[in-house]
């Protein structure tokens, strides 16, 4: 399957290393974010990859919620536990990292699953700048230039059939509820085929650190941000 380069399977159990996070986030979300880089001294596995894998493992059913509790570090060995209502994604120590509820039908055809995989990642990879920046300036805040913090949080889905491999998603609306220095962003998006409506859900994403918003300043982090993606396109 696509995702066979991303992770290694070990004992039945999962492991995923710096370099297959960030090639992960690099390639199929277009997700140029630091913490996804495998040099970098907080790096973190991509939630998207962890949501890619799960799928893919454990089958697509047509309502899911998944709750981003921990940050997985490189190398780390995980087990995924399949429960009556849902899925446990937990480090070796038994710490869990990711928490999945499901109902509803399930199938396990791997060419529709890599198809939503592709477009949902696609679609995630693009909160910065794009969607992010033009909230925070709606609000007047910024997260912090010098350690940008955006944590993945949950993202739930809703489909009416899971029989079509082709699924468009795209946003439909945004919102950024601040609280101090803290940021709820959720971004609702909807499932089409062909036109027609097939699902909807939701990504809610939380800002740290956030300040008095400086425009000057955060175009600087966005042209940082570009330069990085242009310098990583380049070099893939």
């Amino acid at each position: 399957m696509f995702l066979d380069p991303f992770h290694a399977v070990e004992d039945g159990g999962l492991r995923i290393s710096g370099a297959q996070g960030s090639a992960f986030a690099k390639q199929i979300a277009g997700d140029f974010n630091p913490i996804h880089d495998a040099t970098h001294p907080r790096f973190c596995v991509p939630g998207d990859l962890l949501f890619a894998l799960v799928l893919a493992r454990c089958g697509l059913a047509r309502r899911m919620t998944f709750r981003f509790t921990g940050m997985v570090a490189a190398d780390a060995a995980l087990t995924v536990i399949e429960q009556d209502d849902g899925i446990l994604v937990e480090t070796a120590e038994g710490k869990p990292c990711l928490e999945v509820e499901r109902s509803g039908p399930v199938t396990k055809d791997l060419a529709l699953i890599e198809s939503l995989v592709r477009r949902y990642v696609a679609f995630s990879g693009q909160n910065f700048p794009h969607i992010l920046v033009p909230l925070m300036e709606q609000q007047g805040v910024m997260i912090n230039p010098d350690r940008p913090l955006v944590i993945y949080d949950r993202m739930a889905f809703e489909l009416d059939r899971v029989d079509d491999p082709d699924v468009d998603i795209a946003l439909e609306s945004t919102e950024l509820e601040v609280k101090g220095k803290r940021g709820e962003a959720r971004l609702g998006f909807r499932l089409t085929t062909a036109g027609e409506p097939v699902g909807q859900g939701a990504k809610t994403l939380i800002l740290s650190g956030l300040r008095a918003h400086e425009p000057a300043v955060l175009q600087g982090l966005v042209e940082r941000y570009a330069e990085r993606k242009a310098a990583g396109l380049a070099g893939a």
